[in-house]
């Protein structure tokens, strides 16, 4: 891709846009002016119209748009500024460059106004990137202490699922006799990883850990 001034850039995966139309002939060199919310941009008429459908780009041709202008001639736009100079930045050399502190999201909703399809595209997909990497985080590690006698292990341990994993078994000595035969009581600890959701980490305890519960296993 060419800048206004010859030079060639090279391409930046996933943020630079090459640019294929080439612009309208008679627009090159050609110096414009506009006011965007009470800020003077001066950019040229090759600049804007590097995406044709745009608004910018019909501004400056004259098509179909009325647009006051101010005393010193510059069309009169109706829009936040703040957003406005890494849109016309974009349509100069085709790359999304944002300061740290300024939101991607208002960057977007100034581009779907102006109609600037690369531009919408990238902010798009940083936006689902970003979104993909915040929800990427390590799991947490909830333990549980469950409380049994000798006779309910192997029923715990065959409807202990939903995640749950068997971490250690303790025995804590006899609680009570029933006939001739001492019932030894038992500490099992289990563990389950937990992850990050749109709703946040989850601590309800699962369906079978609930009939766990109505089956008389202390937690």
């Amino acid at each position: 891709m060419r800048m206004e001034g010859g030079e060639e850039m090279q391409g930046a995966v996933g943020l630079r846009c090459s640019w294929d139309i080439p612009a309208p002939a008679g627009t090159q060199a050609k110096w414009v002016r506009l006011n965007v919310g009470g800020t003077v941009f001066l950019t040229t008429r090759q600049t804007l119209c590097r995406e044709q459908k745009s608004f910018l780009c019909r501004l400056c041709q004259g098509e179909e748009l009325q647009s006051d202008r101010d005393e010193t001639g510059a069309y009169l736009i109706d829009r936040d500024p703040t957003y406005f100079g890494p849109i016309l930045n974009f349509l100069r050399h085709g790359k999304l460059v944002l300061d740290k502190d300024m939101a991607a999201e208002g960057v977007l909703e100034e581009a779907e106004f102006y109609n600037i399809g690369p531009l919408i595209r990238i902010i798009k997909d940083r936006l689902e990137e970003k979104d993909y990497t915040v929800t990427q985080v390590p799991p947490k590690h909830v333990y549980r202490v469950l409380q049994c006698q000798e006779e309910e292990l192997t029923q715990m341990v065959s409807t202990m699922s939903d995640g749950w994993r068997f971490e250690q078994l303790v025995n804590i000595g006899s609680s009570y006799s029933y006939g001739n035969e001492d019932q030894s009581e038992f500490l099992c600890v289990v563990s389950k990883e937990l992850y990050n959701s749109p709703n946040g980490l989850s601590s309800e305890p699962s369906h079978k850990a609930k009939l766990l519960q109505a089956r008389g296993l202390r937690m």
